[in-house]
């Protein structure tokens, strides 16, 4: 755990740690998604992983939009008002804590991560409704008891929180030890907690050649998995309807483009 605070470390600080000679997966991601934190490295990958295979750029788009209906069905369906987003990634339209407090202002946000291009911008992330509160946490995902330990001093743990780990799972290669940390997260939340997950998935060869060409690119691993080991992340909780399905495909709404993607998610909830 980490005692920096993004609410007073300078930003040339920060950004003296950013290596910009190696491609990162928030800033890759941010490309894809239509962002402007990205280097000319993550841009170049970008571009060549588009030519192997061009559905990620749907990946990428269709999985923040999966976030999006994810938040709404939480605050607006089940009246959560806690969200605790681990791997927050850089931030774009539509973050976590601003779908939730458009839909319900009183609703506390923490989110986590320990890049420091994405602490770099967290101070974009500690924005709130009066009613509300947003925090940020320079955390890492291995250190889960850690994480809810910090973040309880945001979030009231005895009452219900949305845990959020979107797009991120992949960057932990044993898939037992990502099972393990997720399952730690949400020992420490109570009943009726919610755990929402997505992450792109090893169903067609062209996501599978992406991967392993990103994988060589000297950016940190990200791995690619069946839909039968996201559901896995699940094991004890309450599938929320349609249970583990593409993302485009996890209760649409009008507007939603249901494209065939190589990512899926779920929302479980905590018995």
């Amino acid at each position: 755990m980490s005692d920096r605070d993004p609410r007073f470390e300078s930003s040339a600080a920060v950004r003296a740690r950013i290596d910009t000679g190696k491609p990162h997966s928030a800033r890759f991601w941010n490309y894809f998604v239509g962002g402007k934190d990205n280097y000319d490295v993550d841009r170049a990958v970008g571009d060549h992983i588009k030519e192997i295979f061009p559905g990620l750029v749907d990946v990428a788009r269709t999985s923040r939009h999966f976030l999006g209906r994810a938040v709404r069905y939480l605050a607006v369906e089940q009246g959560v008002r806690q969200f605790l987003d681990v791997g927050t990634g850089l931030p774009t339209a539509d973050n976590t804590h601003e779908v939730a407090q458009r839909v319900a202002p009183d609703s506390r946000i923490v989110y986590v991560d320990n890049d420091p291009l994405v602490l770099a911008h967290a101070r974009a992330l500690l924005t709130s409704t009066p009613e509300g509160r947003t925090d940020y946490l320079d955390a890492d995902l291995y250190e889960p008891e850690e994480i809810l330990k910090t973040a309880g001093g945001t979030l009231d743990l005895s009452q219900p929180v949305a845990l959020m780990i979107l797009n991120t799972l992949g960057h932990v290669a044993a898939y037992e030890e990502a099972r393990s940390l997720v399952t730690r997260l949400m020992a420490g939340l109570p009943s009726g907690s919610y755990l929402v997950i997505s992450d792109s998935t090893s169903t067609s060869e062209g996501m599978i050649a992406a991967s392993d060409a990103y994988n060589r690119s000297g950016a940190i691993p990200y791995y690619v998995r069946g839909v039968d080991e996201i559901a896995g992340f699940f094991d004890g909780l309450d599938l929320v309807e349609p249970g583990v399905e593409q993302v485009t495909r996890w209760r649409p709404e009008a507007d939603t483009v249901t494209v065939e993607v190589d990512a899926y998610g779920a929302v479980g909830r905590k018995p």
